[in-house]
């Protein structure tokens, strides 16, 4: 649907900016009026790593006068893949910094606005206040969730994207005129269901592709340009080259933005979302180790099984020595094969599928397993400094 525009034009361009946009400015439904809506427009994009680099990067380019950037993370080289907002050079560096001196290098004519810390319930609000719409590029659900919440409460726009292996997703979320994320995903998948870009990877061309989508959508927002992506799920599918749009209805019972709303404020949303299970966090008290524990196993000889719950791609990467692969997702049906005479150790990459692996062991009987805290990642960092990190 057709929507009014959401940012008042500026007064004029200056020449340098008419000659910066001229390419826009030829087009009829742009033209001046639209490039001043532009210019007038402040859009802070959350997060400044796979999708929210190219949006950055072509929301400067476009000429939004004001880019807040809100990231607390550093650069690391496993960004570089696909965080093309960054170079080598900045690997450590703040990735709010980094990114605001690629912006200013595209356009300077932007004012950049930094936000360091960490977005939580008790910043959200008061950040957000200060935009006019809110371009979403992280990668979890509890920010997911805050950000839309944060944006219904304050009557924002919310453009948002997801992305997963070759898989991508993109939507615009504004209770005024249309559906929430919530009227969507009512409630987040089960801890450990839906794997991260860390664990599950993410092909790093597939940003470009949905990150350039927020912006024309950011765009068209700000300028009444268009039929914007409210109430409507568009889905892009890498290997097969499709794109595909579902219809998304607000939900009247909606409990943030239906008829009767219960609630009226940020909530704890790490503990909505739960990046463990109950049972998990359960079964790994008292039952975890640390990988240099696991080392001094090694060591005296002891014997028991080290069982690693990743994906057969993570085992070719690195791998802890004297580990079997059964990947989580095939345990239910390896149970009967391991050995009940010993102690059974699993690990992944950071801790959180062997913690449910865990359970699913200690729930079966094998109640001398355990877990290694960190994973493989620790395994690198505290014992093989050889070992690479991925």
């Amino acid at each position: 649907m057709s929507l009014p525009p959401l940012v008042a034009p500026a007064e004029s361009l200056t020449p340098q900016e008419i000659r910066r946009y001229s390419r826009h400015l030829i087009i009829p439904d742009v033209a001046m009026d639209g490039q001043k809506r532009l210019k007038n427009a402040k859009v802070l994009c959350v997060g400044a790593g796979g999708l929210g680099s190219p949006a950055l990067m072509y929301l400067a380019a476009a000429g939004v006068g004001t880019l807040g950037i809100i990231d607390f993370d550093v650069v690391d080289e496993s960004n570089l893949q696909r965080q093309v907002i960054h170079g080598q050079s900045d690997v450590g560096r703040p990735k709010a910094e980094s990114a605001r001196d690629s912006v200013r290098e595209i356009n300077p004519l932007v004012n950049v606005v930094l936000h360091t810390e960490r977005l939580d319930s008790s910043n959200a609000t008061e950040i957000f206040a200060a935009y006019d719409l809110i371009v979403d590029g992280t990668d979890n659900f509890a920010t997911r969730y805050l950000v839309n919440d944060a944006c219904v409460l304050l009557g924002k726009p919310y453009v948002w994207g997801s992305i997963y292996r070759f898989d991508g997703q993109a939507s615009v979320f504004w209770a005024e005129h249309g559906p929430c994320y919530r009227c969507l995903y009512p409630e987040p998948p089960p801890p450990g269901m839906v794997p991260s870009c860390a664990e599950g990877g993410v092909l790093g061309v597939l940003c470009a592709s949905i990150g350039s989508i927020q912006v024309t959508e950011a765009i068209k927002v700000l300028t009444g340009v268009g039929d914007p992506l409210v109430g409507r799920l568009m889905i892009y599918d890498a290997l097969e080259m499709t794109y595909r749009a579902v219809k998304v209805r607000k939900d009247p019972e909606c409990p943030l933005c239906g008829k009767n709303p219960t609630i009226t404020e940020l909530i704890d949303y790490e503990a909505f979302c739960g990046a463990v299970s109950d049972e998990a966090t359960s079964a790994a008290v008292g039952s975890t180790i640390t990988a240099t524990e696991l080392k001094a196993m090694q060591d005296r000889g002891e014997d028991f099984l080290l069982v690693d719950v990743r994906e057969p791609a993570e085992w070719e990467i690195v791998r802890i020595p004297g580990a079997v692969l059964i990947p989580k997702g095939d345990l239910p049906s390896k149970l009967a094969e391991l050995p009940q005479n010993k102690p059974i150790v699993a690990y992944c990459k950071t801790g959180i599928r062997s913690a449910e692996a865990l359970a699913l062991l200690k729930n079966a009987g094998f109640k001398d397993a355990v877990h290694v805290q960190g994973g493989v990642s620790a395994w690198a960092t505290q014992v093989d400094q050889t070992a690479p990190v991925y």
